[in-house]
């Protein structure tokens, strides 16, 4: 099958991992362009709150929605969640809230979930697979910065955590399951992914905000890393998807780079009601690699983000390397001024999950 830049009209998405914060985005930037959406769940009982989470942002475009179960660790379901799609986003992967006590499981799921959703697509004859990856699987290996699509994690590397492992070690099984069947798939590699909510739940990566906000970091470390908006992130998967140039391609996404530091001073500047319990003492780096090598579930967002974690050297943003570009960097952007653009800063209760990013 082939693919053009248009193909919004009736045709049918299966988003996987629906009810994770990047695939809410997707599954709403495709309804609002008239895409029939169909989304995954680990557990069907959990659909009337992603339609009531999904309704409360989009009108009049739910009657294009329909969700199915199915769930990585098993089989069943995804012949059926694949079936008469004509693309396949999958975004499902395992976001552990702490460090991972049982690695091989975290790898098994993210690697041979990947693969089950990818052999559905081939047999169904799906145009292309948009999957996502993570900068955790470019900047842990032998580069370094500005790192590339061409760069990869060493997997037996120190620096590997088992979330790196899984994003690494998967979305090196989908390329060799690509290129083996000639099966059309496209990646993302994200850096760190924040922006809005659609509900009172989330992930690691806004928990981070979450802990700085609620008092849980007494200082600060000397840490960067760089933010991607989800919305610009969901944007890029539907253009991978559309995008004809796209096909055997990784993407890098990456916006701003923030250090720890300015990242509180913007949340200060944003909340002020909350500026007191934000951290204010400097953290030595030599706490920092401690703290890297011997994470605690508090910390962990620091450390099983998509982001960098060297804090001996200054590691700027990412970059992309060329190729085809399915969207513009926001490298460049003002610094966030307005609390409207950073409303997703505001302290909920903790929720973490799995299914998504």
């Amino acid at each position: 099958m082939s693919i053009t830049s248009d193909n919004s009209n009736g045709a049918i998405v299966l988003v996987t991992g629906i009810g994770g914060f990047l695939a809410g985005h997707i599954a709403l930037q495709l309804l609002k362009q008239g895409y029939r959406v169909r989304g995954s769940l680990r557990s069907i009982g959990t659909s009337a709150a992603t339609v009531g989470q999904l309704g409360a942002h989009t009108d009049g475009h739910l009657q294009n929605l329909s969700l199915v179960q199915a769930d990585l660790d098993s089989d069943g379901g995804w012949a059926a969640a694949v079936e008469g799609c004509d693309y396949v986003i999958h975004t499902a992967s395992p976001f552990p809230p702490g460090f991972a006590e049982k690695e091989n499981a975290l790898i098994q799921t993210a690697r041979d979930g990947a693969l089950r959703v990818l052999r559905e697509a081939h047999r169904a004859r799906v145009k292309r697979v948009v999957l996502t990856s993570s900068i955790a699987a470019t900047n842990h290996g032998d580069g370094q910065a500005p790192f590339t699509e061409e760069n990869w994690t060493d997997p037996k590397s120190p620096r590997a955590t088992p979330y790196y492992k899984s994003k690494t070690l998967a979305e090196r099984a989908a390329w060799g399951f690509a290129h083996e069947v000639g099966l059309d798939l496209a990646v993302i590699n994200p850096s760190m992914i924040l922006g809005p909510l659609l509900g009172p739940n989330f992930g690691t990566s806004v928990g981070l905000i979450h802990h700085l906000m609620t008092g849980r970091f007494n200082g600060i470390p000397r840490f960067g890393f760089s933010v991607v908006d989800v919305r610009d992130t969901a944007d890029a998967h539907i253009r991978a998807m559309t995008n004809p140039a796209a096909g055997g391609q990784r993407f890098i996404i990456s916006g701003r780079f923030f250090w720890l530091k300015h990242l509180v001073a913007v949340l200060a500047h944003s909340f002020p009601d909350h500026a007191s319990r934000l951290p204010s003492g400097v953290v030595s780096d030599e706490i920092v690699r401690v703290m890297a090598q011997n994470p605690t579930p508090m910390h962990e967002p620091l450390f099983m983000s998509s982001i960098a974690t060297s804090v001996s050297v200054q590691q700027k943003p990412t970059a992309s390397s060329g190729g085809a570009h399915v969207q513009k960097s926001n490298a460049s952007a003002p610094a966030p001024k307005a609390s409207s653009t950073w409303d997703w800063c505001r302290p909920r209760m903790e929720n973490q999950q799995r299914d998504g990013q």
